[in-house]
C-alpha cells in the first residue's frame, strides 16, 4: 500500500463557495466571506491509501490475505529482517506531532495540526517518493510521547518529528533515537539547518570566500537556531553567535537552560556578550529563525558584502527591500522572493537515502552530505538570486538521496 497525493472528492471542481467554506465557518469563513480555495482543497483531506496489488478475485484474496499471508507472517516471525522485504516498513515514515508548535500558529493541538501533517506526508511522496503517514498524538509529556512512538516504531522505517515545541523536542528526539534502531529526525531542527548550510556554502562560493572566513549571527535559540549553529560549527564556520530574547547566548549568563548552556559551549569563540546588536556589528552573516524585527541601522553595521537569511514567516526579521541595500545575498523563508530556505529541499531526500540503505540513524555526517549535495545542484549556476535550488528542481531529491546513502555506508549505520 502506498500513500498517494490524492483528493477523494469527485465533485471538487463544481463545489460552491458556500460548500467550500461551510466547514470552516466557525473559523471565520462564514456566510458573506470571499471564496477560500484552501477549504475546497482540504475537504476530505489531502491524501489517501492505495493498494499496490490487485484484489479482484478469490485467488488474489487468498494471496493478499488469508491463507497466503500467513506464510509470509510465519517467515517474518522466524527471520525478523524479512519484514523490510515483504512489508512496506522499509519505505514508510511516520510524521509525528503533538501540535504544540505548528508553523506560525503555535500550540493549536493535535487535531488542528493534521492538515499540516498531511501536507508534510504528500511532500514526502511528491518530492522523495517516500510514503508517509501523519500521526497526531494527544499527549504532551516527553516520556509519554517517546513511549508512544516506540510502540508504533515496528510499523515504520523512520520517524519524522514535526512541530513539537522546544526544548521538549531535543529530549524527545534524543530519547527516541536511544530506544529504536530506525532514523529519528526532527525536521524543524535539521531540515532547516541542512538547507541553510547549503545556501551559505553557495553564497560564500559566489563571493570567493570560505565558511571559515565568515562570522555568523543567529537570531533565535529554539529548535532551528540550535541545529543551525551545530551544523555550521561542524561544517567549519569561522565563528557563530546565537541570540535569544535576552541577547547573546554566552557562558556568563545565569539564566541559560541546559540546551543553551551546551550551545554556549561550542559557539561564540569571540566571547561576545550583550544584545544582538553588538553581535551584528561587523558580522558577515545574519540568520533569522525567531521573528521580530531588526532595525535597518543595525543591519547597516554588518560587514560589507554580508549575507542576510531572514527566514521568519510571513514577516522576515529584515525585509528583503531593506536587506538588499546592505547584503550581497538575501534569502528568506518565503516563496515569493528568490532563495527560499525551504525544508522540502532536504527531508524527502534525506529519508529516501536513509531508507534506501536501511540506516539505523541519521548522523551529523549524513546531514553534512545532504547540504553539500544540495549546494552542488546549482553550483554551476550561481547568482545572487540563486544560491539554493527551487523546490521543484527535479535534480534535488536524487542528489540528496545518493549523498545521504553513501554517507550512511561510510559511517557504518547502513544495513544494506
Amino acid at each position: 500500500m502506498a500513500a498517494e497525493i490524492a483528493n477523494p472528492r469527485s465533485d471538487s471542481k463544481n463545489e460552491s463557495a458556500e460548500g467550500a467554506t461551510g466547514a470552516g465557518s466557525a473559523e471565520g469563513a462564514g456566510d458573506g466571506e470571499p471564496f477560500d480555495p484552501a477549504f475546497a482543497l482540504h475537504r476530505g483531506g489531502k491524501m489517501a491509501i492505495e493498494a499496490t496489488v490487485p484484489v479482484h478475485n478469490k485467488d488474489d484474496l487468498s494471496l493478499a490475505y488469508t491463507p497466503g499471508v500467513a506464510r509470509v507472517c510465519t517467515a517474518i516471525a522466524e527471520k525478523p529482517e524479512l519484514v523490510h522485504e515483504y512489508t512496506w516498513k522499509s519505505q514508510v515514515v511516520a510524521v509525528v506531532t503533538d501540535g504544540s508548535a505548528v508553523l506560525g500558529l503555535g500550540d493549536i493541538g493535535p487535531e488542528a495540526s493534521l492538515p499540516v501533517m498531511e501536507g508534510k506526508a504528500i511532500l514526502f511522496k511528491q518530492f522523495g517518493g517516500v510514503d508517509a503517514v501523519p500521526i497526531a498524538l494527544d499527549c504532551r509529556g516527553v516520556d509519554e510521547i517517546v513511549d508512544t512512538v516506540v510502540r508504533l516504531a515496528p510499523s515504520f522505517g523512520g520517524v519524522n518529528l514535526e512541530d513539537i515545541s522546544a526544548p521538549r523536542c531535543f529530549e524527545i528526539e534524543r530519547k527516541l533515537q536511544e530506544r529504536v534502531d530506525i532514523p529519528i529526525f526532527h525536521d524543524d531542527q535539521h531540515g532547516t539547518a541542512v538547507v541553510t548550510l547549503a545556501a551559505l556554502r553557495n553564497a560564500a562560493k559566489l563571493t570567493d570566500r570560505s565558511l571559515g572566513q565568515l562570522r555568523a549571527v543567529i537570531s533565535g535559540a529554539g529548535a532551528a537556531g540550535v541545529a543551525i549553529a551545530r551544523i555550521l560549527v561542524e561544517a567549519g564556520i569561522g565563528d557563530v553567535a546565537v541570540c535569544d530574547r535576552k541577547g547573546i547566548v554566552s557562558p556568563d549568563r545565569e539564566d541559560l537552560t541546559d540546551v543553551k548552556r551546551e550551545l554556549a559551549g561550542f559557539t561564540n569563540k569571540a566571547g561576545l556578550t550583550g544584545p544582538m546588536e553588538a553581535a551584528l556589528d561587523g558580522a558577515d552573516v545574519f540568520i533569522g529563525v525567531s521573528g521580530g524585527t531588526v532595525p535597518e541601522q543595525t543591519v547597516a553595521k554588518m560587514a560589507p558584502g554580508c549575507f542576510i537569511f531572514a527566514m521568519a514567516n510571513p514577516n522576515p526579521e529584515i525585509h528583503p527591500d531593506v536587506a538588499h541595500k546592505h547584503a550581497a545575498v538575501v534569502a528568506t523563508g518565503r516563496s515569493d522572493f528568490p532563495n527560499q530556505i525551504n525544508n522540502v529541499l532536504a527531508f524527502p531526500g534525506i529519508f529516501a537515502g536513509a531508507l534506501q540503505v536501511r540506516a539505523s540513524r541519521i548522523t551529523e555526517g549524513m546531514k553534512l552530505a545532504a547540504a553539500e549535495a544540495l549546494a552542488a545542484v546549482v553550483a554551476d549556476e550561481l547568482s545572487a538570486d540563486k544560491v539554493i535550488p527551487s523546490p521543484f528542481d527535479e535534480r534535488v531529491a536524487p542528489a540528496v538521496t545518493a549523498a545521504v546513502a553513501a554517507a550512511a555506508r561510510a559511517e557504518g549505520v547502513a544495513r544494506r
